[in-house]
C-alpha cells in the first residue's frame, strides 16, 4: 500500500538548493530502520571504483548524483507517470565499501543487496564503476539466472586484465555468465563501440549467445526497432537493467572514465528507457558517473534523469 510519507519534498515547500540532498529528495530510510518494511523501491549509492583501470572518480558519483537529483520533480513529462504516488520509494543510503580491499568490497556489496532482496525491495543503484553490478547480480540472481538489458559502449565481457586480474569494470558480465547469474540467451547489449584491444569480448558473446547491438546498428535501425528486439530477448522473465553513462555520447555526458564518441544523444538516452515497458525489471543501476570529469554537473543531471526514467519503469512493473 502506498504511504504519502514516502513522497519527496516538493520544491514548492523547500527550495531545491536547500535541505540535505537525498536521491530525488526522498526520505532517508537505511536498512534496519523500522520503516524499511514499507519500502518498495530503494535508491542506493555504491561509492566504489576499485575496478577502474584508467581514469578514476566514480566513487564520488553517488554524492554528485544525489545533489543533481534535487531537480527531479514528481511527474514524467512524456508518459505522465507519477512514480512516487504508485510505490513507496526511499533513499537507503550507501553501501559501505572497503576502498583498500577489492574482494572485501565485493563481499560487502553482495551482503548488502542480499538484505535488500530479503526485504522485498527493488534496488535502483547509483555507481560506482561497473564492477559494482557483479555483487548486485550475485544477490538478486540467487536461485535463478536473470536476463539483462545492458546500455553501454563496452561489453564488459573480457576474461581478465593485467596478467589475470579477474575483477575490473571490464569483466563483470564475463564473471556473471560463468557464475550462472545471467542467462546469456536473455542478455542484450546495446550501443557497443570504440577502438578495441581485440575481439575477445565479442567472440565470447557469440559463443554463449549474448546479443550485441553495436552503435552503427543502433543508429541504422533506430531506437524503436532496437528496443523491440531487446524486449523480445528479455522475454517475460526477471530482468536486470544496467546502464553505463558512457552509453551516451560524451558531448552530452563527458563526466565518465572511458568515454567513446559516436553515441546516442541525451534524448535517445531517455527514450531507450521509456521503451522498456513490459520488461519485468527486478533491479537496475546507473554507473560510471565520474565527477572529476564533470565540472558543469551536466553528466550527473543526465544520469539522474535516466534514473528517474528507470524508476518510472519499475513503478509500472510493481503497480501496472
Amino acid at each position: 500500500m502506498h504511504n504519502d510519507a514516502f513522497r519527496p519534498v516538493s520544491g514548492f515547500d523547500l527550495p531545491r538548493f536547500a535541505g540535505i540532498p537525498t536521491f530525488m529528495r526522498l526520505p532517508h530510510v537505511p536498512l534496519g530502520d523500522p520503516r524499511i518494511s514499507e519500502v518498495h523501491v530503494g535508491l542506493i549509492g555504491a561509492p566504489w571504483d576499485g575496478g577502474t583501470t584508467n581514469r578514476p572518480g566514480p566513487r564520488h558519483g553517488p554524492r554528485q548524483l544525489r545533489d543533481a537529483s534535487t531537480m527531479i520533480r514528481a511527474q514524467n513529462g512524456v508518459s505522465g507517470v507519477r512514480p512516487f504516488e504508485m510505490v513507496n520509494c526511499a533513499d537507503l543510503g550507501d553501501v559501505p565499501p572497503n576502498p583498500a580491499d577489492l574482494m572485501d568490497s565485493l563481499k560487502r556489496m553482495e551482503d548488502y543487496f542480499d538484505r535488500v532482496r530479503a526485504a522485498g525491495i527493488v534496488p535502483l543503484t547509483a555507481g560506482g564503476d561497473h564492477l559494482c553490478t557483479l555483487p548486485i547480480l550475485r544477490a538478486l540472481a540467487k536461485g535463478r539466472p536473470l536476463g539483462m538489458i545492458h546500455f553501454d559502449s563496452h561489453t564488459d565481457l573480457f576474461h581478465s586484465y593485467f596478467n589475470g586480474s579477474l575483477y575490473t569494470h571490464g569483466t563483470p558480465f564475463r564473471r556473471a555468465v560463468e557464475e550462472g547469474l545471467l542467462d546469456p540467451a536473455r542478455v542484450c547489449m546495446i550501443g557497443i563501440r570504440g577502438t578495441a584491444y581485440d575481439s575477445e569480448d565479442r567472440d565470447f558473446a557469440r559463443s554463449v549467445g549474448i546479443r550485441v547491438i553495436p552503435i552503427e546498428e543502433f543508429h541504422a535501425r533506430g531506437t524503436a526497432d532496437v528496443m523491440a528486439e531487446a524486449r523480445a530477448i528479455a522475454g517475460a522473465g526477471p530482468t536486470y537493467v544496467s546502464y553505463d553513462i558512457d552509453f551516451i555520447d560524451p558531448a552530452y555526458a563527458p563526466g565518465t572514465g572511458t568515454p567513446e564518441v559516436g553515441g546516442p544523444t541525451s534524448w535517445q538516452a531517455l527514450e531507450v528507457v521509456r521503451m522498456l515497458e513490459g520488461v519485468q525489471i527486478v533491479g537496475a543501476d546507473l554507473v560510471e558517473v565520474s565527477p572529476p570529469f564533470d565540472p558543469s554537473g551536466g553528466t550527473a543531471y543526465l544520469g539522474v534523469s535516466v534514473m528517474f526514467e528507470l524508476l518510472c519503469m519499475i513503478a509500472r512493473v510493481l503497480r501496472p
